[in-house]
């Protein structure tokens, strides 16, 4: 399941309405992304992500399906927030479930690491002199992403 929302989330609330009364599930695996107050050593005072509606669906329900392919997975989440986000707010939440924990925590990873390089998502920061300048994807996250490629 994805969600593509302005509006904050529950992570209780969300794992329950996943999990409730399936017992074929052995292991959830949960990963929450806040904002915080600082970016590459500055300071941040909040941000802002756009996406383009449609094609963000579409480009997360792929990544999700690629994860069902690779793991036993019973269940998934995908819910990321978009627009303005104060400090401490949640702005993503992926959640796996499956019969074991490897499959869940291996298909968290990925998820992660693809909707960090892949989802089409654009984040603008918010400077303490409130001051705004969008943010470049990370070298740090694209190398994360290549241990899912083919060659893997």
């Amino acid at each position: 399941m994805i969600r593509v929302q302005r509006e904050i989330f529950d992570v209780g609330t969300e794992m329950t309405a996943l999990t409730e009364g399936r017992t074929d599930i052995g292991a959830v695996v949960s990963f929450t992304g806040l904002v915080r107050d600082f970016n590459d050593g500055a300071a941040v005072a909040g941000f802002s992500l756009e996406h383009y509606p449609g094609m963000t669906e579409r480009e997360l329900a792929k990544i999700e399906a690629e994860a069902t392919a690779r793991w036993d997975l019973q269940a998934s989440l995908i819910i990321h927030r978009y627009g303005d986000m104060a400090l401490g707010e949640p702005i993503v939440l992926v959640i796996t479930a499956s019969p074991h924990r490897q499959d869940a925590f291996d298909a968290a990873s990925f998820l992660m690491d693809w909707l960090k390089t892949k989802a089409p998502f654009w984040k603008m920061e918010k400077g303490e002199d409130g001051e705004t300048s969008w943010v470049n994807e990370r070298q740090t996250d694209i190398d994360a992403a290549k241990r899912w490629t083919a060659d893997d």
